[in-house]
């Protein structure tokens, strides 16, 4: 039961659509019509800018790292911001994976959300800091050398259940984040096949709208 608690309050925070409120708040417009039509840091950037696309991203990081404090205090007695117990670790997890299946699929905006790459990045902070900052560098190199944050994306989604599975972080954490992962690659599939035709679009720090992400 405590599981689906943990789910349901993460969706909650998934549900705050940080590109949609701030591309109205900043902007006036309605991220989900412009460039990929994603919300999320992508094609926020693309389409309004890096100076905001970076709130954006950090808005969304930090819906899964509250998530997960708030699931690990009412279940574990308190998790602290660096180390959650068993329980906590268990708890924090199930509400990751309801922040980013909010993220994805809001109700209150007809389930058009973004692909949840960000709050998986602050959910995998949560899980395990030093595993997580080593894939973070990782993915900054893959995005220096390629300029293609989709590749990034999904290694960061292919690493994580992997890291937890060699850290031993229980069955329970590994089964969500393999979920986690195949739902990013799933919900990149167009990507990959734009980045196999060769005419995915390259990462910018310029407003350049597009309906490639």
């Amino acid at each position: 039961m405590f599981r689906l608690l943990c789910i349901l309050i993460g969706y909650a925070f998934g549900c705050i659509q940080s590109a949609y409120i701030i591309g109205k708040l900043t902007s006036g417009i309605d991220i989900r019509e412009h460039g990929s039509k994603n919300s999320g840091f992508t094609n926020a950037n693309r389409v309004m800018g890096f100076k905001v696309g970076i709130w954006i991203f950090i808005a969304d990081v930090g819906k899964a790292i509250l998530a997960f404090l708030v699931a690990s205090w009412l279940f574990d007695g308190g998790g602290s911001f660096m180390s959650a117990g068993a329980n906590g670790l268990v708890s924090g997890v199930w509400a990751g994976a309801g922040v980013v299946l909010g993220h994805n699929f809001p109700v209150f905006m007809r389930f058009r959300g973004g692909k949840g790459i960000a709050c998986t990045i602050g959910l995998l902070f949560m899980l395990d800091w030093p595993a997580a900052l080593i894939i973070y560098f990782i993915a900054i190199l893959l995005i220096i050398i390629t300029r293609f944050i989709s590749v990034a994306s999904l290694i960061i989604a292919l690493n994580m259940p992997i890291s937890m599975m060699i850290l031993l972080n229980g069955w329970e954490v590994v089964a969500v984040t393999t979920f986690l992962g195949v739902l990013a690659w799933y919900m990149h599939r167009e990507n990959l096949l734009r980045l196999y035709a060769g005419t995915e679009r390259k990462f910018s720090f310029k407003k350049n709208e597009s309906k490639s992400e």
